[in-house]
Order: structure tokens, then sequence, then C-alpha cells
């Protein structure tokens, strides 16, 4: 397997799905701003998608991959098959209890995602309306994220990266055809999240049923392989959510800032595109490979595999992290000031993205040095890392919250994602999982410069086109802002060759159907 052309096929579909999403964000933007209605269809989204990475596409992804992976490798595919049916049928009867109780419960958890709504009786009422229409799609896609896994571990990657387009096409076809008719757009998104939730579900049976795995539901049993997934789910509930439980906890004290929830909403938009093309997309390919590998004895082509994608992670996330933090408002500015969302929501947004943009490359680190660990089908050193980094982002949101109100936030967030990427690394190294290569030391210096002269130069040329950044006009801002973005990645790409951040041989090898040593 190719880790290049893998991450590649992740990535492109995910690229995809981001730029959908960003059109489907300009058009939220344009339509609700930063309103009372924009905070609650937030929250509702906010809360069963929390739900979904923590349980769905978090803890039972990383326990259920390595798990299947090794029925696989050591059992053949039937036996792999059964388990599936064994870990779906208890899934979907465990989140039918948990949907049942949180829609009981539902004003109770508005409470918890948005303490501050209590400010405003009218904006909870629709919070705790808008949820229960969107927390059917926790249990669609638990049962996406299943099959996503099966055929991640069957290497094939291309359906489940292509999923979540279906949620952009179905919102964007909501904001375009129906709001109008409406005047409703709280209601109208919460349904297009609902639907979107099932069409993702079809579309991967099928997916699934033509890789040759079409599922079962057999009666719900805690037979030994299901037991063995609940172990190794209970620590990685916390461990493969840090970041999601970090936003949660910032959204909540950020709801007694009015506008606030939606400032973190549209930064944490921003800093996902990077995050979801690399990070996600390697960790997603990692996963599966690194677990085949070491099921097969292979321990130091599992290294090679990680130090690689490490490689390859940082070779695309430095040069982005440069860029939020240096063209934050022109990228802000560019994307949602329209409408209903001015000039001072977009400079409120701007900074928390710089904050935001200082933690990327430990957001994206995590989703990759995790892998390592659930590889090995252990759940419970993340996890104790990812406790001690919730707790210090919760104390680090509090007190910054007061000073800095929702850049704190986001300023909390970066801190603890680093915090939890050291205690990862430290322990990789110390238990002989990973040592950088040589490789790999020649070339992140390299990296770095190259991403540093590429910041210089956005710097200059946002000084240039400073009158049009900064204009009344959207389209000339949208301009601007794609004059920005291309210059980033021509200087970028020109300093990576010559410096040799990159050879032209790893390019041309990641481009052969199997891949080669340059590639992997």
């Amino acid at each position: 397997m190719s880790l290049v052309r893998s991450v590649a096929t992740v990535g492109g579909y995910t690229g995809i799905s981001r730029i959908l999403g960003f059109v489907r964000d300009i058009l939220i933007a344009n339509a609700v701003g930063a309103s009372p209605v924009a905070d609650a269809f937030f929250a509702a989204f906010r809360l069963p998608n929390l739900f979904r990475r923590l349980f769905a596409e978090g803890a039972f992804n990383a326990a259920f991959v390595p798990l299947f992976a090794r029925r696989l490798e050591q059992e053949g595919e039937a036996s792999a098959r059964r388990f599936a049916e064994e870990a779906l049928s208890v899934l979907v009867t465990g989140l039918l209890i948990l949907l049942a109780l949180c829609m009981a419960g539902m004003p109770w958890f508005i409470y918890v995602i948005g303490s501050g709504f209590s400010q405003n009786p009218e904006k909870l009422a629709l919070a705790v309306e808008l949820t229960r229409i969107t927390f059917p799609y926790l249990l669609f896609m638990a049962v996406v994220a299943l099959l996503s896994g099966i055929l991640n571990s069957l290497y094939r990657f291309a359906a489940a990266a292509a999923a979540p387009i279906l949620l952009n096409i179905i919102f964007i076809a909501a904001l375009v055809a129906v709001l109008p008719f409406t005047g409703a757009p709280g209601h109208v998104m919460a349904w297009a999240v609902c639907v979107s939730g099932a069409a993702q579900f079809v579309f991967l049976v099928i997916a699934a049923k033509r890789a040759g795995m079409a599922l079962r539901f057999p009666r719900p049993r805690l037979t030994p392989g299901v037991r063995r997934l609940l172990v190794l789910m209970a620590p990685g509930l916390l461990s493969a959510g840090a970041l999601q439980i970090n936003i949660f906890v910032g959204s909540s004290i950020a709801s007694w800032q009015e506008g606030a929830f939606s400032f973190l909403y549209y930064a944490d938009r921003v800093y996902q595109l990077p995050l979801g093309l690399i990070g996600i997309a390697i960790g997603i390919v990692l996963l599966p490979d690194m677990a085949r590998k070491l099921r097969a004895g292979n321990e130091d082509q599992a290294m090679h595999s990680l130090n690689r994608g490490l490689e390859f992670a940082l070779l695309l996330t430095l040069p982005a992290t440069v860029a939020l933090i240096v063209i934050a408002g022109p990228i802000i500015g560019g994307l949602f000031q329209h409408g209903r969302f001015g000039a001072a929501d977009a400079a409120a947004t701007a900074a928390a993205l710089v904050a935001f943009g200082w933690g990327l490359p430990a957001y994206v680190l995590v989703k990759i040095l995790q892998p390592a660990f659930y590889a090995r089908e252990d759940t419970v050193t993340p996890f104790r890392y990812s406790v001690v980094s919730v707790v210090a982002n919760i104390v680090l949101s509090l007190a910054l919250f007061w000073q800095f109100r929702h850049v704190g936030i986001a300023m909390a967030t970066t801190l603890a994602a680093w915090l939890n990427t050291g205690l990862l690394m430290l322990s990789l190294r110390r238990y002989g999982f990973w040592a950088l290569d040589a490789r790999f030391r020649a070339r992140l210096p390299r990296i770095a410069a190259a991403s540093l002269g590429m910041g210089a130069a956005l710097w200059g040329l946002q000084l240039a086109t400073e009158a049009f950044l900064d204009g009344d006009r959207f389209v000339e801002r949208a301009i601007a802002l794609a004059i920005l973005v291309a210059a980033g990645l021509v200087v970028f790409g020109a300093l990576a060759f010559g410096l040799g951040a990159v050879s032209r041989a790893d390019l041309a090898g990641s481009l052969k159907r199997g891949g080669g040593a340059a590639a992997d």
C-alpha cells in the first residue's frame, strides 16, 4: 500500500467535502450571521456531532479497526465479517438507548453545552427544538463509522472519504432551494443534518455490499470479541476525542459571550480544513496499515510508516499553520464577511483563528500519533494523556476567557493540544515504538524554512493588496484571498523543492500504483 496515494485518496475527497463545506458556511453566514438563531443551530449541530466523534468515529473506530484488522489478517474475511456484525448489533442497540435518554433530557444537555443560553429563554427553546431534530444523525453516523472502518481495513478508502460530501450537498440544496420558501433557517438546517445522515448511511451500506461485506443484524450478544471491543472503547472515549471535548468545553464557556459561539464555529471550520486533509486523512490510513503490519510481525515497517506519515503531515501542516497566522484576517473576510456577517464579526473570528492556528501542528500530530498506540490495542495510554489535556483545557479556558473572551478559549484549546502531543511523543520514544529516522531529521528543518519563507511572501503580498482585502465588496475580497492562497502555494512549492524539503523522486514514486519506498 502506498501511504501517499492512500492519503491523497482520503485527502482528495475530504478536500472536496471541505470546499463544499465552506460554500455551506458562507451561505449560513449570509443567512444567519452570528445571530441567536446561528448560536442555537450550532449548539444543536455540535451536540450530536460531539457524540458521533467520541462514540462512533473516535473511541469505537480506534478500538474496532485493530480488532477487525487482526481477524482479517489472521482468520480471513468470514471471521472478520462475523465480528463486524456482532459489533454492529451491540453498537446500534446501545445508541438507541442513548438516543432515547438524550431526547428525554434534552433541555439539560443544552444547559451543559451552552450554559449561557439560560440568559435568553427564546434561544434556549430554539436550541432544544433544533437538537431534537438533529440528534438521530448520531445513530446514522455510528453505523457509517463502522462501515468506514471495514472499508478502510480492506484498503478501500474512497467511499468512506466521499460520504461526507453528501452532507454538504444536501445542506447547500436546502439553503438555496428550501430556505427561501420557509423563512425558518434554523429548522431547515437541522432537517438537512438529519437527512444527510440517512443519505451517508445508505451510500456506505451499498459500498460495503460491493466490497463483499454486506452485514446482517444478529441478536445483540456480548461475545468475547465484543467484550474486548468495549474494554478498548472505554478509555478511547476520551483519548480519541480530546480535541472535541476541549472544543465542547470551550463552547459552553463561550455561550456567556454574545456571538462567541458563532465566532468559534467559523474559526473552527477554517482550521478543520487542513486538519481533515492532513491529520485525519493520514490517521485514517495509518491505523489499519500499522495494525496489519504489526499483526504480521513487521515492527520496522510499522515504524517506517509512522515516520513517513509524520514527515508528510508536517510538510503540509507547517505552511498551513503559517498561512492561518499571517493571513487570518483576509481568510475570514474573503470567506464569510457578507450579508449578516459584518466586519466586526470577521475581526472577532480572525482573532480566534490565529489562536487556533498556533495549535494546528499539535491537532494534526495527535491524530497521527494516537494510531501508533491503537494499532497495538493500547487505548489506555492515550486516555491518560487526554485526561491531562482535557483538565488543562478546562482550567485554561476558565482562566483565559475572562481576560481574552472567546480568543482565550481558542488559546486554551491550542495549549492543551500541544501538551497532549508532547506526552504522546515522549511515551512512544520511551516504549521504543518511534524514533526519528535520518530522512525525517534531515527534512524537518528544510520544511520549516520553506514555510517561514512562504509566510514572509504572504505578509508582503498582503500589504500590497490591502486595499482589496479591506474593501467593502465581497467579490474583491474573495479574489484577493484567492491570489494570496495561489501565491503562497507557488512560493512554498518552489522553496520546498529548492531547499530539499521534498524531492521529485518522492513525488514520482507516490504517483505510481502500488507506490515504492519513496511513496511509502
